[in-house]
């Protein structure tokens, strides 16, 4: 026994075989029942391990040298995917991550979820992997003399430079390239975060996958940006695709990307795109799915879920910009959707008559007042479909759905944690899980979405 009373000590050396992945990729192993988690790591390896650190519980290790390795091994194909903390997978073969991902929902829906008599489907990946992101956020810094632009490395702020990103779409690797050029060219100082000094701190590229619209956007730490005329003419010049060029001032001490305040400096404020046949207006901040192509793919499959009828009203908490409400609004009587965030309420409402579509009403605020206050007007939902963020739904929204009473839930999640913790919730208030299917929304990174039908027994 160490001094901390764990089987381990710092820096000794253990022979150990990987049993499973963590949530964030790292590999877990035991050493008489104490937990090592170990960064790139995969199941089944047998490898010595270094303790790196020892926490109460559980430690951490690294790989010294690997005695048996996983025929599910592949070689990052990305030159800076071991700097970097944009991916968690690429040493992890693309079917072997759908195999894990699948894993990981079956799994926490047994242990938080308490929920065993489900079949959890094989997650639905991508034919093609890889360039899929329609929107990339760079952080841009001063370093040497020079501008660096690219994502951080993992657990930091320090930037890795790099000049494409192989999950990105080509078009925002040019973009990203492009502007760092011309801004160092006009001597524009990248952003110091510890210092709060320098103009440029992001740069942010947005793609319409169908459309082909490309929009740049140059988030600044002040409102003036030096040289602005001939920083616009020449992105224009080089990049000739660009239909709209918009500057954001962020002057807070802060790790939100946005600021409040949005300039359009040259063409639209918004470009275009479509998911199936609904088209979107797409804004500088409007929240849009990354992943275009797999987005169609998960809300085809809550479409499924949802198993409508026309004659049926259905509620779309947390709608966002309308994306799932708009899909919904096609085959059934009437959509609601509540969104807290007023922006994006205005974007479904933009959205909506862009498409021609009247039979959805969207309204502002907490889901768990609003959704309440609809009943109170004798609307009545035979269908409630919830796409919470990360932390996953409020619990007043849980028992104001059970206080319903909807014939069907359809739950669209990005953390399978808070799905099992909201779906136990839900089962006990008289719901059953019928169908869970995981969707690989973001190829190469840890992270797993998954589509639950509910009905009520």
């Amino acid at each position: 026994m160490s001094k901390q009373g764990t089987p381990v000590e710092k820096n000794q050396i253990v022979e150990v075989t990987i049993e499973d992945l963590t949530h964030d990729g790292a590999g877990v192993a035991k050493v008489n029942g104490f937990t090592l988690f170990i960064p790139k790591a995969l199941p089944g390896e047998k490898a010595k391990v270094k303790v790196v650190k020892i926490k109460k519980g559980y430690g951490f290790g690294r790989v010294m040298e690997y005695s048996e390795m996983s025929t599910d091994r592949t070689e990052p194909p990305c030159p800076i995917y071991q700097q970097c903390g944009g991916c968690q997978l690429q040493h992890l073969s693309y079917e072997a991550q759908l195999v894990q991902k699948q894993k990981q929902v079956r799994d926490v829906l047994e242990r938080i979820g308490k929920i065993t008599d489900v079949t959890v489907h094989p997650t639905l990946g991508m034919t093609d992997p890889w360039r899929y992101r329609n929107k990339a956020q760079v952080p841009v810094a001063d370093r040497e003399g020079g501008l660096v632009a690219g994502f951080y490395q993992e657990r930091s702020h320090h930037i890795i430079n790099m000049d494409s990103c192989l999950i990105q779409h080509e078009e925002n690797d040019k973009v990203v390239q492009a502007v760092k050029d011309i801004a160092e060219k006009n001597g524009i100082r990248g952003y110091d975060e510890q210092k709060h000094r320098g103009t440029l701190r992001h740069v942010v590229a947005r793609y319409g996958l169908v459309t082909g619209d490309v929009m740049v956007v140059l988030i600044t730490k002040g409102e003036d940006l030096p040289h602005k005329k001939k920083i616009i003419a020449e992105i224009q010049e080089r990049l000739p695709q660009v239909k709209s060029i918009v500057q954001n001032i962020n002057n807070r001490r802060t790790n939100v990307i946005f600021g409040e305040k949005t300039i359009v400096l040259s063409g639209e404020e918004y470009i275009y795109d479509y998911i199936g046949d609904i088209k979107f207006a797409i804004s500088a901040r409007s929240f849009y799915q990354v992943n275009p192509e797999q987005t169609k793919v998960l809300y085809d499959k809550a479409l499924e879920y949802a198993n409508l009828t026309t004659t049926e009203t259905v509620i779309d908490a947390y709608c966002g910009i309308g994306t799932i409400s708009l899909f919904l609004a096609q085959r059934t009587k009437h959509v609601y959707g509540v969104e807290i965030v007023p922006e994006a309420i205005d974007d479904a409402k933009r959205n909506a008559k862009l498409n021609h579509i009247e039979n959805v009403d969207f309204a502002v605020g907490e889901a768990e007042k609003v959704i309440p206050w609809w009943y109170a007007q004798g609307i009545r939902a035979d269908v409630i479909v919830v796409d919470p963020p990360r932390k996953g739904c409020d619990e007043a929204l849980l028992q104001t759905m059970l206080k319903m009473k909807p014939k069907r839930i359809v739950y669209v999640s990005c953390n399978p944690a808070t799905l099992a913790r909201d779906l136990h919730i839900l089962e006990e208030g008289g719901y059953k899980t019928k169908k869970v299917q995981p969707v690989d929304m973001f190829p190469h990174t840890n992270h797993c979405e998954a589509v639950v039908q509910l009905e009520l027994t």
